[in-house]
């Protein structure tokens, strides 16, 4: 899809708001990237370019030129009836499953991080497949390994487990980040939030309607959204061999936060550290399950990109 495809119109307003649908359901798992549902259901490029738009204006209405001309412009730009639809089948998806979602990661926390170590694993395939042509082995290995160290070592900070009543400020910055996955097919926001330890929180938040967390969180979002998104678009139109494979390094270091059989809740060990296997076998299937999801999405995108030619 390039910058000159045709505007949607309102007759494509439903199936443009099931494409949201699907992408805030992707978003809410870990390991799942709604860039890769945006990829597949064909609305990606047009995505960012109506983000770049909504950024652009906000932009020229801070400084100029033409300040208000301007960001009458850019807001004529952006495609309304492609951007709306979405972020109400966004929005419903969200507020329609995230209690189920946090309900199965809090009750059966093993099985949730088999299910989701088998998702960003398969995950991986994807910022591999979007490199293009090598050119220097050394950076490679340095872009990729350096990454997932620091990653693996910082997980163990958190280690994955909830933090109880989040600071606000915290959470503000972390939805900046969070919404980054949007840019990427193969990140996953979800799975950030989950190594951090706000993805409970954010979900439980969600389900019990606490406006003012949400308030925040989406304000950090949008923040997201108009400037650090912007950032990573032009780093991986200049260096994107280098951003992808950075980007590959940290979901790999990551992984320790999803390794199904962590300490804490009553045992000697603390969250984060990593046990050996107990009851391997329902983690195990989980994680084979999310693997082939993941890799069955794969498949469909690539056949979509195909057909598009």
């Amino acid at each position: 899809m390039s910058e000159n495809a045709p505007a949607a119109r309102p007759a494509h307003s439903p199936v443009n708001a099931l494409r949201g649908f699907l992408i805030g359901m992707a978003e809410l798992v870990p390991g799942v990237s709604g860039g890769t549902v945006a990829l597949v259901t064909g609305v990606y490029e047009r995505a960012l370019i109506a983000a770049g738009a909504l950024g652009g204006a906000f932009k020229t209405l801070v400084v100029g030129p033409d300040r208000l001309a301007g960001f009458r412009r850019r807001i004529g730009e952006v495609d309304w009836w492609l951007v709306v639809p979405m972020l109400i089948g966004m929005a419903a998806a969200v507020l329609f499953a995230a209690g189920t979602v946090e309900h199965l990661v809090s009750a059966h926390p093993e099985n949730a991080r088999g299910l989701f170590f088998g998702l960003v694993s398969a995950s991986l395939i994807v910022p591999f497949q979007l490199l293009p042509k090598r050119t220097n082995l050394a950076v490679d290995v340095v872009s990729f390994v350096v990454p997932a160290a620091i990653a693996f070592f910082l997980v163990g900070f958190a280690g994955g487990s909830a933090i109880d009543d989040p600071n606000l400020i915290f959470v503000f910055f972390a939805a900046a980040v969070a919404v980054c996955a949007l840019v990427v097919p193969g990140v996953s926001g979800s799975f950030f939030l989950l190594a951090i330890g706000l993805y409970s929180p954010t979900l439980q938040a969600v389900d019990d309607r606490d406006l003012g967390y949400i308030g925040v969180f989406a304000a950090g979002a949008i923040l997201g959204l108009l400037t650090v998104v912007r950032v990573i678009r032009v780093l991986l139109e200049r260096h994107r061999r280098m951003t992808l494979l950075v980007m590959a390094g940290l979901m790999l270091g990551s992984l320790r936060a999803l390794w199904p059989w962590q300490g804490g809740d009553g045992s000697d060990e603390g969250h984060g550290v990593l046990v050996a296997p107990t009851d391997p076998l329902g983690p195990i299937l989980f994680a084979i399950g999310g693997a082939i999801v993941v890799v069955v999405l794969i498949i469909v995108e690539r056949a979509a990109m195909r057909r598009r030619g």
